[in-house]
């Protein structure tokens, strides 16, 4: 992965100092403070991901800065399979923007450097879901053209 940096943005890869910022984005949220523990102290499940996270060559944590600091992130997983022709497809997960920061283009560019790093890697296809409780996170990723080909179905286990 090489850090791009467009206007006042930079993405590049998390770093273990990143994780109380990142975590702070994924609880930023009506659904995030559900789900999400912030702390302090941070729980200790949010370490052992972000190691597991980190040293998986399928996986990918970015973070997106500006001159203030992380205002986004993004989890991207490059999974290998056997349909279509054993086509590559990159996932996108966890997008996150700073609620003090929407509305500023840094959704559109995290994604669109997503999709390219997706092209990098060798990837013929990019899919991600969004929650149904957020409707104007599926109208965005549609202006991007992602098409809501398929049902998406979860277990909570």
């Amino acid at each position: 992965m090489s850090d791009k940096t467009v206007s006042n943005f930079r993405m590049r890869r998390a770093s273990f100092d990143d994780l109380l910022k990142i975590v702070e984005l994924l609880a930023d949220d009506d659904l995030g403070k559900l789900r999400e523990d912030a702390g302090p102290p941070l729980n200790s499940n949010y370490a052992s991901a972000f190691r597991a996270i980190d040293s998986d060559p399928h996986q990918l944590l970015v973070v997106v800065e500006d001159a203030g600091g992380i205002v986004g992130c993004l989890q991207l997983s490059f999974i290998p399979g056997l349909s279509r022709l054993g086509l590559l497809r990159g996932q996108i997960e966890s997008v996150r923007i700073a609620s003090a920061n929407r509305d500023r283009g840094i959704g559109r560019f995290m994604l669109e450097w997503a999709v390219e790093e997706c092209r990098r890697r060798g990837c013929g296809l990019v899919q991600l879901t969004t929650d149904k409780a957020r409707p104007e996170a599926l109208k965005f990723y549609q202006s991007l053209g992602f098409r809501a080909s398929h049902e998406g179905l979860k277990l909570a286990l």
